[in-house]
């Protein structure tokens, strides 16, 4: 097959050729040459941004998937990195699947006020404690606020 040019492989595989560029320059692809001022790909490109654009949906980074491609030859694929990814899909999803209930219980339940309910007061407390932790594990550091220069007389 002949090589593809840098708007074709977008167009073949729906990645905008703003990130082929950024692609290329993290090592992930490599383009053959040039036609003109386009870059030129092998047409095995469009294979390697298909394992791309499955890692990018499984919440790999770009770093991570990188790491799992030989410069040439087929990908190496972490094994404990990509289980240790399936752990956190499944905590995440049960997470969403108890936030999804308790949306659901919060719409449909009876008792006269939300408050009162004893299983919504439940969902506050994990969500207070949830809350809690998200805070304090992505603190940044702040910036002190800017102060102007005293005037002068």
């Amino acid at each position: 097959m002949r090589d593809l040019d840098i708007a074709e492989v977008a167009r073949h595989s729906g990645v905008p050729a703003s990130a082929l560029r950024h692609y290329e320059e993290k090592g992930l692809i490599v383009s053959v040459g040039r036609r003109g001022l386009r870059r030129l790909f092998d047409a095995g490109v469009l294979e390697r941004l298909a394992l791309i654009a499955l890692g990018r949906s499984a919440g790999l980074s770009l770093d991570e998937i990188a790491r799992m491609f030989a410069p040439n030859g087929p990908p190496k694929i972490d094994r404990q990195l990509l289980a240790a990814k399936a752990d956190e899909l499944d905590l995440r999803i049960r997470k969403l699947t108890s936030m999804r209930d308790g949306l659901r219980h919060a719409a449909a339940c009876p008792a006269p006020s939300h408050l009162e309910c004893p299983k919504f007061r439940r969902l506050l407390g994990i969500a207070a404690t949830a809350g809690g932790r998200r805070r304090t594990g992505s603190a940044r550091k702040r910036r002190p606020p800017h102060r102007r220069p005293a005037r002068r007389p």
